[in-house]
């Protein structure tokens, strides 16, 4: 940093916007999403980045059980991939947007081949965002935030955890000094 940044940033000045994490935004805390694979190694670990967010998290193999669970449980998010035994993920994707108890809930297709005609088809049928397989847990967030930020999902409530979070760095920075001023007190004492 050269010497005109540090007074910049030292008089009030924002760092720039390059050096600045991205704060990513949760839905709330519980809500209820659907994963549906034919894979057990994708269910189990979308469900347990899911779970790990605070997330409830509830699982479907193919297309049919998946057009069940949205219809029973409601779920107010689904992971949805593309190539399902049985109906696949665009049928599933149709179906559910054409039913008046199912097409407000966002969808997110996911697979392992991102070809243009699968993306063509995943926003002409109305998916809210595509995710391809191999994915990590930063893809899934930024999925997650860009349905927030679209307000398609309620947000988690950051600045109640962030007033609670400073609350307990004040008693715990307090209940150490002085436990050590005690401790302090207590070993002079001793000591004479």
């Amino acid at each position: 940093m050269n010497g005109i940044e540090f007074f910049k940033r030292l008089l009030g000045n924002p760092a720039p916007q390059a050096t600045r994490p991205e704060r990513i935004l949760q839905a709330a805390a519980g809500t209820r999403v659907l994963v549906v694979d034919d894979s057990p190694t994708i269910r189990a670990v979308l469900g347990k980045m899911l779970g790990q967010e605070g997330y409830a998290v509830q699982k479907a193999v193919d297309g049919e059980s998946a057009i069940e669970a949205a219809h029973n449980e409601q779920p107010e998010l689904i992971f949805l991939d593309i190539v399902l035994p049985g109906i696949n993920g665009f049928a599933v994707l149709r179906a559910l947007r054409h039913d008046p108890l199912t097409r407000h809930i966002p969808i997110v297709m996911i697979s392992g081949n991102q070809q243009a005609t699968e993306q063509f088809y995943v926003q002409r049928f109305g998916a809210d965002d595509f995710i391809k397989k191999p994915f990590g847990l930063r893809e899934v967030q930024q999925s997650v935030h860009q349905l927030v930020c679209a307000g398609r999902l309620p947000a988690r409530l950051q600045a109640a955890a962030a007033v609670t979070a400073a609350a307990a760095m004040e008693v715990r920075h307090e209940e150490p000094v002085s436990l050590y001023k005690d401790v302090s007190d207590t070993m002079s004492g001793m000591a004479a």
